[in-house]
């Protein structure tokens, strides 16, 4: 009988493959996607980094993790530019994927079709709980899965959800450590908590 230790290592006649780093709000996503690609540059393969041009949280041509840690990135508005400027690149980072429309996904495949490693972080639920833009299909489109946690403020459990604590509904809305909090399935609620009485009767 064949042993399974938790994690595989994939053989493929290319090298091209998708990666997905997903999880809730101060999971470290972007730190572990910053730590992959500066193992890339160890190892002198040619990368690019993206961002949506909507983060601009810390800077607006780094991406930035919330331990500060950074690495060069560029700015875009859409997907089809990832895909035109990283032709010369052997590894594609993307943060914030779930920013980002569906046209990733097919954007992501072309990429690994084409033999790149593509690395991409993202929310793979936004702040009522429900699969965030194209990360569902991203993380379908993957070879490789890497969930991470945060730790609930509330009660120190494994973190896996983005609790907003402002008002708003919006279902986008970039923020920081003012705007949200990581909790656990037990200590997340659905309606952002400052919201008021008939708001939350409503929800």
């Amino acid at each position: 009988m064949p042993s399974f230790s938790g994690q595989h290592t994939l053989i493929t006649s290319r090298p091209g493959h998708v990666e997905v780093i997903a999880g809730c709000m101060y999971s470290g996503k972007t730190e572990e996607l910053i730590r992959r690609i500066r193992r890339t540059k160890y190892a002198k393969q040619s990368s690019v980094v993206f961002k949506h041009e909507w983060d601009k949280r810390y800077d607006a041509e780094l991406v930035v993790s919330h331990l500060q840690n950074s690495i060069q990135a560029i700015p875009v508005g859409g997907a089809e530019t990832i895909y035109s400027m990283s032709q010369d690149a052997q590894v594609v980072g993307i943060d914030e994927a779930q920013f980002f429309g569906m046209d990733l996904v097919d954007v992501c495949r072309r990429l690994a079709g084409e033999g790149k490693r593509v690395i991409l972080a993202g929310l793979d639920k936004d702040w009522e709980g429900k699969a965030f833009g194209p990360m569902p299909f991203l993380l379908a489109e993957a070879e490789f899965i890497h969930k991470v946690y945060a730790v609930c403020v509330c009660c120190g459990a494994d973190a896996t959800r983005s609790q907003r604590i402002v008002n708003s509904r919006e279902q986008v809305l970039v923020g920081e450590r003012s705007a949200y909090e990581a909790r656990c399935r037990a200590c997340w609620t659905p309606v952002p908590i400052f919201a008021g009485k008939e708001e939350m009767d409503e929800g």
